[in-house]
């Protein structure tokens, strides 16, 4: 029994290609010498990781005095740097999950690159809590377990607690959903591979063979965890925003603070993935299977949720003035006109302004437009949680404890080395496994697949064909 083929709907898979192909085409980029265009960004990824971990080896020697916090801001890049990469850690997860329970079929040249980002991604806001806190070697204290010091026990009112809860939660779902879609790709790499690579490669597939109960077994434990992660998209960026808004700050006190978080996660994920998407595409010939179609989707959504984003913004000055707060009224009258006015207007082009140009189908389906936008975003969500953070904490109830705060050397240092562990990890990914879903792709070839269905179709869907013969007997 075939599946209805849209006759308008633009292929996803071009090149007419058959099963082999795909194959052979996405198994191509693990098993040939690196490109020097690999190794080049390889190496520039590897230097930002060294500068990472020198920065943290500094900052645990001196102590958290070589960061400019102060008695007023107490959270500085840190905290921001820590609420960027958990927001982009969610598109992976949206993707996989809610589009796999929706069936939406563009996810499939998407989805494993944007999973590996959720791991990635997560593994790097981590570290940011972890190094706050001063004495690195006593971040147990953070878990609650039964101990012999005595009633110590951990603060369970308070968000920064759940979030250890949470993140560890999504970050151990993530990675279980993750690694379950690449078994299967793993085994293929297996039996194309020889000597030790094959052994390894064996090993990390569980011996998988390809029998019916095994693919029985994986589409049963993919919906399971897609049920489990649906929420989880939902629920940790939520609690990442009661850290905000659960205090009894003005401009943080705020019932908008999770939908309006979570979409902002979202938006920063889609832009993430874009980037990542654009350039992985060229760099390994996969055109042909991350097609303009996935990247239109992609935009669509970036669009829809940067609207979103933008709503809640004019929302909150709106009750700013409405509620009559002069503390509130303050707050957001600081952040737009007082000395952190050059992030806020930053916070609002990148974010409000920029995607408006995805109303266009022709910027939609344009890679330089779509790679600008993508960047645009994710500096455009790093001045909204710098925004967030640091203006409403610079200038409090009282006048005498006002300051002003600016990054130190070993800041910039730590954010600068997160984004090279993260691109050292994920070009390794790259490079030891398929980062387009071999299986995925392969499940919708024939109701997806440019010779089946679009303009240029050679042969149509036997389908179709079959409800055409049918009223054709009936006329």
């Amino acid at each position: 029994m075939s599946a209805p083929v849209s006759p308008i709907r633009e292929p996803l898979i071009e090149g007419g290609k058959t099963y082999h192909q795909i194959t052979e085409d996405i198994c191509a980029p693990t098993e040939r010498v690196p490109s020097m265009a690999w190794i080049i960004a390889f190496m520039v990824a590897v230097a930002g990781l060294t500068l990472y971990v020198f920065c943290v080896a500094w900052t645990i020697w001196v102590g958290i005095g070589s960061w400019n916090l102060n008695r007023t801001i107490g959270w500085g890049w840190d905290i921001t740097n820590f609420v960027w990469w958990v927001g982009i850690g969610h598109a992976g997860t949206l993707i996989s999950a809610i589009l796999l329970l929706f069936r939406q079929r563009w996810r499939t040249g998407v989805n494993r690159a944007a999973e590996a980002m959720t791991i990635f991604a997560v593994i790097c806001a981590g570290q940011f809590p972890l190094i706050h806190m001063g004495r690195l070697w006593l971040g147990f204290f953070i878990f609650p377990y039964p101990n012999t010091r005595g009633p110590l026990w951990v603060n369970f009112n308070s968000p920064l607690l759940w979030d250890v809860f949470a993140i560890s939660t999504y970050f151990t779902v993530s990675l279980l959903f993750w690694y379950t879609g690449l078994v299967p790709d793993l085994a293929t790499v297996r039996d194309r591979a020889s000597g030790l690579r094959k052994k390894i490669y064996n090993f990390v597939s569980f011996g998988w063979t390809g029998s019916a109960k095994h693919w029985q077994r994986f589409e049963s434990l993919s919906l399971v965890l897609a049920g489990l992660a649906t929420p989880l998209v939902l629920s940790v960026h939520t609690i990442v925003s009661f850290d905000f808004a659960t205090s009894v700050i003005p401009g943080w006190h705020t019932t908008i603070f999770p939908p309006y978080f979570v979409a902002g996660a979202i938006f920063s994920g889609f832009a993430m993935v874009q980037t990542l998407m654009v350039i992985t595409r060229k760099v390994h010939g996969l055109q042909e299977y991350v097609t303009l179609e996935h990247i239109e989707s992609m935009n669509k959504v970036i669009l829809l949720t940067g609207t979103i984003v933008g709503v809640a913004y004019l929302t909150e000055l709106f009750i700013a003035w409405y509620s009559g707060y002069i503390y509130e009224q303050f707050a957001f009258a600081n952040r737009v006109l007082g000395p952190y006015w050059w992030s806020y207007v930053g916070m609002m082009t990148c974010n409000v302004l920029s995607p408006q140009l995805f109303w266009f189908k022709k910027m939609r389906r344009s890679l330089f437009w779509t790679f600008l936008m993508s960047i645009f975003v994710n500096i455009g969500m790093w001045f909204e949680r710098f925004v967030i953070i640091a203006t409403t904490l610079a200038r409090d109830y009282l006048p005498s404890s006002w300051s002003y705060y600016t990054p130190t050397w070993v800041e910039i240092g730590l954010f600068v080395g997160t984004l090279g562990l993260f691109f050292t990890l994920f070009l390794i990914f790259a490079r030891v496994a398929p980062v387009v879903a071999i299986a995925e792709v392969k499940s919708i070839l024939k109701v997806a697949g440019d010779q089946y269905i679009g303009s240029k179709a050679k042969h149509r869907h036997h389908g179709h064909e079959a409800a055409t013969e049918s009223t054709d007997t009936h006329h």
